[in-house]
């Protein structure tokens, strides 16, 4: 079984106890996962993730986080 490559933002620190995304390219598939919770890992294609972050960048999403009723 290869070794996966995980990588994470430069701007998290480093250190124990810092929750963070980390990204693995393995083959044409890019695996997402928490550092504080390394067993559960998502999947998607390099298309689709950058769909998100699109979607992300330009606020289409800043709904899904507002708190009801306020």
């Amino acid at each position: 079984m290869t070794e996966v490559n995980w990588q994470k933002s430069s701007y998290s620190s480093a250190g124990d106890g810092n929750s963070c995304i980390e990204l693995a390219f393995i083959g044409t598939t890019v695996a997402l996962r928490e550092s504080d919770a390394p067993r559960t890992v998502l999947t998607t294609s390099p298309a689709r993730l950058g769909a998100l972050l699109q979607s992300i960048k330009a606020g289409a999403l800043d709904h899904l986080a507002a708190v009801p009723g306020t």
